[in-house]
């Protein structure tokens, strides 16, 4: 199969999965929804007046509790995964994501913050504004402390990384330790990566701020492009590379701490779906950002939908199905690029 039809099924493959899970997703719980109630509801938007409306309790369910849920963990895994790409491209390193370079912990200490100080109740708004300022402030940190005379090489990036996570959860657990039982409780329950009770104004009010980012890295494919040519390359061919740096780094931050508002620091997303991808579709991140979007969209719907289903009437957080699923993956890449000598993309 040539990789241009190789690259029209993945992407068919996709959006079929995608609205297959979702369907899925909204139907199964532990009241289940009737195909029937659903196509109804469906014509029902839809204009279609002629068409009988289902029992108020179904559409409740569906539109109120299944809907907001799926759509989250579609806005949710699709942005973590964009997050990896941008990422794993900047660095030239399939091992890069925010979880693992710890901008992610960063998110952890705004929310922990936010949690503690009761600012998260008081407005629907500041949870997302803490974790994307936490996500931004550890990004500058390590990119701050692993630049030297202008040059960012991934093994500072890493160790740095490494260095601010562990100095960022020690700071969130000194907050703990003088916070109240409640506040805890909820931080950690938070941490477990979940999208129980998720509604929709999770999904509209953070909505703008994904979508505007997301464009802003699609835009952004060519310099990631040429990022795999190696940084003197791409200063040759005329990027400012170390803007362009700030810039990718600064969106994926953003992004990443706005996505894990919503569902808790959901780990390997970013990690395992770009990698899958990038031997579907190949480097071209003007072809792989769009798919691992998809991807990531449909990962994290599969993911919830498996720890909703799996152990009834028992719910594993989606938090705990990814890491489940993303350690062994991550350990796979470990040993395969170990024996390989990996140097990069």
């Amino acid at each position: 199969m040539s990789p241009a039809a190789r690259r029209r099924v993945t992407f068919t493959v996709l959006a079929v999965g995608l609205a297959a899970a979702l369907f899925l997703s909204v139907r199964v719980g532990a009241v289940p929804m009737s195909a029937g109630s659903m196509f109804r509801l469906a014509a029902r938007a839809l204009g279609i007046g002629s068409v009988q409306a289902p029992p108020e309790k179904d559409a409740y369910i569906i539109v109120y509790l299944r809907l907001p849920r799926a759509l989250s963990a579609m806005l949710v895994g699709g942005t973590l995964a964009l997050c990896g790409v941008a990422m794993q491209g900047l660095f030239r390193n399939p091992m890069a994501s925010p979880d693992i370079l710890g901008v992610s912990s960063g998110g952890a200490l705004g929310a922990v913050i936010a949690i503690t100080t009761g600012l998260s109740t008081s407005s629907m708004t500041i949870l997302p504004i803490m974790t994307a300022a936490g996500a931004l402030l550890a990004a500058f940190i390590i990119y701050g402390l692993s630049s030297h005379r202008g040059r960012t090489g991934l093994l500072f990036v890493v160790l740095a990384g490494l260095a601010i996570s562990s100095f960022f959860n020690g700071l969130v657990s000194a907050i703990l330790l003088f916070s109240k039982e409640y506040e805890v409780s909820q931080f950690i329950f938070w941490t477990m990566g979940g999208l129980d009770g998720r509604m929709w104004r999770h999904v509209l009010i953070p909505a703008p701020v994904l979508f505007a980012g997301a464009a802003a890295l699609v835009l952004l494919s060519r310099e990631l492009n040429l990022f795999a040519f190696g940084e003197e390359s791409a200063h040759s061919l005329g990027m400012n590379v170390e803007r362009t740096k700030r810039i990718v780094l600064g969106i994926s931050a953003l992004l990443t701490g706005v996505a894990i508002s919503i569902a808790g620091p959901v780990g390997f997303v970013g990690l395992l779906v770009p990698h899958l991808f990038r031997f579907l579709v190949g480097p071209d991140h003007r072809t792989l950002i769009p798919a691992s979007i998809l991807g990531g969209a449909l990962f994290l719907v599969l993911a919830d939908l498996i720890g909703r289903t799996i152990a009834p009437p028992y719910e594993i957080r989606v938090g705990i199905v990814t890491a489940l699923l993303g350690s062994p993956y991550f350990l796979f890449l470990i040993v395969r690029y170990q024996r390989r000598g990996f140097r990069g993309f």
